[in-house]
């Protein structure tokens, strides 16, 4: 293209461009005025609406979503990484690595990026908690253990509130939000294994948070430590798994002092109230069981599935449904305990302060950990191998009854009801066998009902009962 000399120009002479420069202009004009004009509106559009859609919300809710909460992601990001305490890491670890602290505060920004949610109200009650309830109830058949409604209600609502959780499947994280939904918005301490894209984002619009649970870098853990902190004073609702993963042979595994720790140093008993609300699970089928089983006998706690694998029980799930097969993973049950506020244990409590909670927490959730059919018909079988029908429905009966006189949660319908029901699950799997009018179990039968007898031993056996040697022989 000819240069034009400027003093010549007229407002309405043409010039010519090659196309690519044309297309370029255009571009940036576009990206101009939308940057300047649109997406303000747009933003401002959506954050209007989210304003209204949180109003609503909060109405109904008992335990309103809390500021911090709704805080922008980059705020919270700028906020976490120049707090003094992560500062003064930030040099510490620049001078103990002998690396420059641009590098190591870089570091820093990574672990917060890696670990702030970007909590999305709209996800969570619109869709979160739709999928959680129809998951939840398309697989299992919902019952409530111990819930002192009441009592419950009565909690200090501008009090931070944590719920405690034995980790039985993953479906934990489902069912509690499902049966959390009108509480509020629960914010999870979700492990590595959650990190993969789609699945990462998702979860961090629901509000969870990822902590690596192997780490040992000072940096890494005063970011975590802070952000737990900062969360517990503002007052967000949280959810943690104090096992530090899932049960591997059904029993209570001992508590890891972490995240309980973390609260308890930062705790101020004339500021905020921490109240812990202990929480049990327990299912008649946990969708993880061999899996999970295998990994405890091969010694490590690796149990990744093959994608095969997945695609495979998916694929076959899918099928049952299909053809109105499917009937269902029979019972999970969730019992809540007695809260405990922190300030009143706190002046009670002596020097190991995070111990003696963790302990107390777990005794709470044992002794609210709910019975239900199949683990309480392995038990039976297992101590009574071959066993008749007759037999089992008399000893199941007695076992109800013991239960219901310690006023613990156990299944409603008739011992033979429960038998028939647990049998039946039981034989379809290819874990016991009937001959001769006499249960026994299989060769691959064994290993799977004493996963599941082991999550309600403790309500049976007076040793198992102490925590102490409940989490020896976890270990």
């Amino acid at each position: 293209m000819d240069a034009v000399p400027c003093h010549g120009l007229r407002m309405t002479q043409t010039i010519s461009l090659p196309i690519w420069a044309f297309v370029l202009i255009v571009l940036f004009a576009t990206v101009t005025f939308a940057s300047h004009f649109l997406f303000p509106s747009v933003r401002w559009f959506f954050r209007k609406r989210a304003e209204r859609v949180i109003g609503k919300l909060n109405q109904r809710l008992q335990r309103p979503i809390e500021p911090f909460k709704l805080a922008r992601r980059h705020d919270m990001i700028q906020r976490l990484i120049y707090d003094p305490e992560v500062t003064q890491a930030i040099v510490d670890h620049a001078n103990k690595e002998k690396i420059p602290e641009n590098v190591a505060f870089e570091k820093a920004r990574r672990y917060a990026r890696e670990i702030v949610p970007g909590f999305s109200a709209t996800a969570y009650f619109s869709v979160g908690i739709r999928l959680a309830r129809w998951l939840s109830k398309s697989l299992y058949r919902i019952k409530l253990g111990t819930f002192d409604r009441k009592r419950l209600e009565k909690i200090d609502p501008d009090a931070t509130v944590i719920f405690v959780i034995n980790h039985r499947s993953n479906m934990d994280y489902v069912l509690v939000t499902y049966l959390a939904a009108n509480a509020g918005a629960l914010s999870y301490a979700v492990g590595e294994w959650a990190r993969v894209w789609p699945l990462s984002a998702v979860i961090r619009m629901m509000g969870a948070y990822f902590i690596r649970r192997k780490s040992r870098g000072a940096l890494y853990r005063k970011v975590l430590a802070r952000y737990v902190q900062m969360a517990t004073r503002g007052g967000v609702s949280q959810a943690v798994f104090p096992e530090g993963g899932l049960s591997l042979n059904g029993l209570l595994a001992p508590p890891r002092m972490g995240l309980l720790n973390y609260i308890v140093e930062d705790f101020d008993p004339d500021a905020r109230e921490v109240i812990f609300v202990p929480v049990a699970v327990n299912y008649d089928r946990v969708l993880e069981d061999t899996i999970l089983i295998a990994a405890d006998k091969s010694g490590t706690r690796r149990f990744k599935p093959s994608l095969l694998s997945i695609f495979g029980r998916v694929a076959r799930h899918i099928g049952l449904r299909l053809t109105g097969r499917f009937r269902g993973f029979g019972v999970a049950s969730v019992s809540f305990g007695a809260p405990l506020e922190l300030s009143k244990y706190h002046s009670d409590a002596g020097s190991d302060l995070t111990e003696q909670l963790a302990q107390e927490l777990m005794k709470r959730i044992a002794d609210v950990t709910p019975v239900v059919g199949v683990p309480l018909v392995a038990r039976h079988v297992l101590l009574a191998e071959p066993v008749s029908v007759p037999d089992l429905e008399a000893a199941v009966a007695t076992a109800i009854t013991h239960l219901k006189q310690r006023k613990l949660p156990c299944p409603k319908r008739e011992p033979h009801e429960v038998v028939r029901d647990a049998l039946s699950r039981l034989q379809d799997r290819g874990l016991l066998a009937e001959s001769n009018g006499a249960i026994s179990i299989t060769k691959d039968g064994r290993d799977v009902l004493t996963f599941y007898a082991n999550s309600i031993a403790h309500h049976f056996d007076a040793v198992a009962a102490n925590m102490d040697e409940i989490s020896a022989v976890a270990k």
